[in-house]
């Protein structure tokens, strides 16, 4: 039994083509690999921990004595986005995708959002966080119509500039868009993106806040908070569940805030799960097909690591994985269907090699036991009821 787990999710680091990454386009998709080739990546502590001794991970050499238990997982949803990747893991199989807009959303829903919002809209088509600023920005502040857009992934984003739209009325806006967005348009997240002028450019700022499809049953998370314990949800977990299961969010902007929330919580005194999300690979690095800066962004949370993991108390555990794959040296800026790591540590448990593990929701049960919680995800294998 432990009283505390600390589960970090390195948003998007793959470790390779999940066997149907066929069907999502992503034939040959390996994260870790694209990052390896940068040369720019240190890690010496996540290999300490046996990311090297994995099944199928060849980008980084093996460790003799790995002092964590590792293995890789295959997600059985149908997804390979944020929304999805999470819920697996916290032990719901979604066995539909949700919905994508790859020629922009249904006049019926952009007409309905504007009678909502008391403003006319730009764009409406699949586009880069980056790039629609650039091409509308200066329509946007002409016009004051705000811009929508979406991805490969299962969003409604809204831009606005911050002199124009405050954050806080944009969150309104995007609460608008939740509203309207159900049923068969049940869409994963809306998404605000406010921007500023920098110079001669726009650049985006650290108010985004994500609105997200409330999780469709109880997770693992709700299992913990009925229990008692404490769901203390670190970045944008609380948006990614709705709030749902949580008893304390802590809101984060970056890798760096995500550490340093971690850090505050080694120090504090509770019982449960600290589920923490370290958005920077994806959204800054994975997307922008920036494999140096993933390299170093990874470089600079394994040096974290090791000066964590020396405070973690023998009740602790730590659990490091990922919700899908983003590789920067594909040829697209969309998530991509792969297998991801699994680092299991405690300073009292007896490292083991997990192998492949069917299913997300495997981190959900090795939590649910570690906690003396009763909870059964959709889909998990049961690696051994005292890993930890």
């Amino acid at each position: 039994m432990k009283k505390r787990i600390f589960l970090i999710i390195l948003d998007s680091f793959g470790i390779g083509a999940a066997p149907d990454a066929e069907n999502f386009g992503d034939e040959g998709a390996n994260t870790l690999n694209s990052v390896k080739e940068s040369g720019e990546l240190r890690i010496p502590e996540m290999i300490s921990l046996g990311l090297g001794n994995i099944d199928g991970v060849t980008a980084v050499e093996k460790c003799v004595t790995p002092a964590a238990s590792y293995g890789r997982m295959q997600e059985v949803s149908l997804g390979k986005d944020t929304t999805i990747g999470h819920w697996e893991i916290a032990g719901i199989k979604s066995v539909s995708p949700l919905p994508t807009y790859p020629n922009g959303f249904p006049e019926e829903i952009i007409k309905e959002f504007e009678r909502l919002t008391e403003r006319g809209t730009l764009c409406n088509l699949p586009y880069s966080g980056t790039e629609v600023i650039k091409d509308y920005g200066a329509e946007h502040e002409r016009t004051g119509k705000l811009i929508v857009y979406t991805s490969a992934d299962s969003v409604f984003q809204i831009a606005a500039h911050e002199d124009l739209v405050s954050p806080e009325k944009l969150y309104e806006y995007c609460r608008a868009a939740r509203r309207i967005l159900t049923g068969e348009h049940s869409v994963g997240r809306v998404i605000a993106r406010p921007f500023v002028t920098e110079g001669d450019s726009y650049k985006r700022t650290g108010n985004r806040r994500d609105f997200s499809l409330t999780p469709p049953k109880k997770t693992l998370l709700d299992a913990i908070k009925k229990s008692g314990l404490d769901v203390i949800a670190v970045g944008k977990i609380n948006d990614i569940f709705a709030g749902e299961g949580i008893t304390d969010a802590i809101p984060t902007h970056s890798n760096r805030e995500g550490m340093e929330a971690a850090d505050l919580l080694i120090s504090r005194d509770f019982s449960g799960l600290a589920f923490i999300n370290l958005v920077d690979f994806d959204s800054a690095y994975g997307h922008r097909q920036d494999r140096v800066g993933y390299a170093r962004a990874l470089s600079e949370f394994d040096s974290w690591l090791k000066g964590f993991i020396a405070k973690l108390r023998h009740d602790d555990a730590l659990i490091i994985t990922a919700d899908h794959g983003c590789d920067p040296g594909d040829n697209s800026t969309d998530h991509t269907r792969e297998y991801v790591p699994l680092l299991v540590y405690s300073s009292d448990a007896k490292p083991k090699n997990l192998g492949t593990l069917l299913g997300f929701g495997s981190v959900a049960k090795i939590i649910s036991n570690a906690l003396g919680v009763d909870f059964t995800p959709d889909a998990y294998e049961d690696t051994d009821k005292d890993l930890l």
